[in-house]
């Protein structure tokens, strides 16, 4: 029997840092458009990004931020947040990606889980205002020497830097950070640029868990630098091409496969918009003359049914990127027709791989696009397995599972849960069901996790039903997915309410409301007595799912 394991083509590492290989690509070639940010009027040139990358960095050193110290940075889609992803690489501190739609609970869980000493905010965005939930979370900023916060709930922080102008008690503003290095700082910078290691940790990506709350995936230079070259490689990217970036940075996809993958190539990042919208995000393609555009099939559906889609002149797109959700037939098929995206390829992965485990190529078959997430990447194995560990047979459906250099350091501060992850011989188990064909080429056909893909962001029940739990008056609650035609799936609760209790829909979402992100709160709620389960106690949500769905008429 022919075992379902296959390795990827091999190419030649990057054994440098992040900031080592960005000096480079700069000195090369200075003068090249490195960063366009429409929404904010920047535009810079490598020379000019990498000037304002150091000032950073140096503001900083200034502020005794050390290598090893994690920063965390929490915004919406802003030039503050390149400057931020490259500067603390270049001075070894840890960044800490932090979901801008988070809400008070996630965002005290996430700067306490990995102890955050700073944190760089933007200070709103729509509903969010960022500042205003750091200030309800640590009041003593009220009082405190900007950079000396102790906080009750918050006891790792003491820096927290904003973004914009106005001043906040308590607070640095980003441009004054950026004005604070000096000769002792250039000095110190320098140095670290000679003795920093691309096997150093550099950044911190918090993925939800099955078993509770999210886990902070560490990932090293030579992790997401490499993923981020050999995916530019993969779409024969090079310094020409022009990359719309409209996919969030917190995640993998924007600040891997996005802002990294032009540093890594010397091609040029724009930043169209905040959060995606599908206007902005044409307008940047058209006006740009972008080369490349990524997203999630959401993303790109909004974009070609905009009423006024054909006024924009999208020729110059060639290729990009479609994660978090496989691409339907249709849909590429507009792809190619309509947007001129004649080599867009797939990407499939997890932030534990940094994050990329398989794509398509530009020479795949139309076939393969629509119906595999392609074979492994660059430099990467993968394989499908049984429940009993053994290689499953081409054909077979098992467990995903991957190896190669792009395969995190591990869980912050998890032991259990990284070597529950990853076993003995380094290979990553997705909790992904798959097959694999003889020519390598991999199909997800299901999931082992139990998890909800909403519109590419993915959301694990547990970690809802574990806030839902908080609430005084909710007895047992489980959540799933429900079919949803826009986002893919929408999240669904049945709850039983303790003996008394008469809370409603409206009340459970007001409850979630300000304390969890919008789009984990669940839209389907049903209040039942009982759940259906197995023989031996264990829920079964897929009963559940068929029925509400039927109830509501989603199926």
């Amino acid at each position: 029997m022919v075992e379902a394991q296959y390795s990827g083509t091999t190419a030649a590492q990057l054994t440098t840092t992040i900031g080592q290989h960005l000096d480079t690509v700069a000195t090369k070639n200075p003068a090249h458009p490195a960063l366009i940010v429409p929404h904010q009027n920047i535009r810079w040139s490598y020379q000019e990004f990498v000037s304002e990358v150091d000032r950073f960095a140096k503001g900083l050193l200034s502020l005794g931020i050390n290598p090893g110290d994690r920063v965390g940075i929490w915004s919406p889609n802003r030039y503050e947040w390149v400057l931020t992803q490259f500067a603390t690489a270049k001075i070894g501190a840890i960044m800490v990606c932090i979901n801008p739609a988070y809400r008070l609970y996630e965002l005290e869980y996430a700067l306490n889980k990995v102890s955050c000493r700073a944190i760089v905010a933007a200070e709103s965005f729509k509903t969010s205002y960022y500042l205003k939930m750091l200030q309800e979370l640590a009041p003593e900023l009220n009082d405190c020497v900007p950079g000396h916060l102790k906080s009750e709930k918050l006891p790792d922080l003491e820096i927290v830097i904003r973004m914009g102008d106005e001043p906040s008690d308590g607070m640095f503003n980003f441009a004054a950070v950026c004005q604070q290095g000096g000769v002792e700082e250039s000095d110190r910078l320098a140095q670290l640029a000679a003795t920093l290691q691309p096997s150093d940790n550099i950044n911190i990506q918090f993925t939800s868990g099955t078993t509770g709350m999210p886990k902070g995936a560490t990932l090293s230079h030579t992790n997401i630098l490499n993923n981020a070259y050999h995916a530019g490689n993969t779409m024969h990217m090079t310094a020409d091409d022009i990359l719309c970036i409209p996919v969030p940075m917190y995640h993998c996809f924007g600040m891997v496969l996005g802002t990294l993958l032009c540093v890594a190539q010397g091609a040029t990042m724009v930043l169209p918009c905040e959060v995606f919208d599908p206007g902005p995000v044409l307008q940047a393609v058209q006006d740009e003359k972008c080369t490349a555009l990524h997203g999630v099939p959401t993303m790109f559906i909004a974009e070609l049914d905009l009423p006024s889609f054909d006024e924009f002149d999208v020729s110059t797109l060639r290729t990009g990127i479609i994660a978090g959700s496989t691409c339907p037939i249709e849909l590429m098929k507009r792809l190619i027709s309509d947007m001129e995206l004649t080599e867009i390829v797939i990407g499939y992965g997890q932030t534990e791989c940094s994050p990329l485990n398989s794509m398509t190529t530009i020479e795949d078959t139309f076939e393969h696009r629509v119906t595999t997430v392609g074979r492994p990447h660059t430099n990467w194995e993968m394989k499908i397995i049984r429940e009993d560990g053994s290689t499953c047979g081409l054909g077979e459906t098992g467990e995903v599972c991957s190896r190669g250099y792009g395969v995190m350091h591990g869980y912050w501060g998890d032991e259990e849960k990284t070597a529950d992850t990853i076993d003995a011989l380094g290979w990553l188990h997705s909790g992904d069901l798959g097959e694999m064909d003889e020519d390598g080429f991999v199909k997800i056909t299901g999931r082992i996790k139990d998890m909800i893909i909403r519109g590419g962001e993915n959301i694990y029940p547990r970690e809802i039903e574990e806030f839902l739990y908080t609430h005084a008056e909710i007895q047992e609650v489980q959540v799933f997915g429900l079919p949803d035609e826009r986002y893919g799936e929408q999240v669904g609760a049945w709850i039983q309410l303790k003996e008394g209790s008469n809370l409603s829909d409206m009340d459970i979402r007001e409850f979630c409301a300000g304390q969890i992100t919008h789009f984990k709160v669940p839209k389907h709620i049903k209040m039942v007595n009982d759940f259906p389960m197995t023989v031996t106690g264990k829920m079964q949500k897929f009963v559940m799912r068929d029925a509400f769905a039927d109830e509501l008429g989603l199926s």
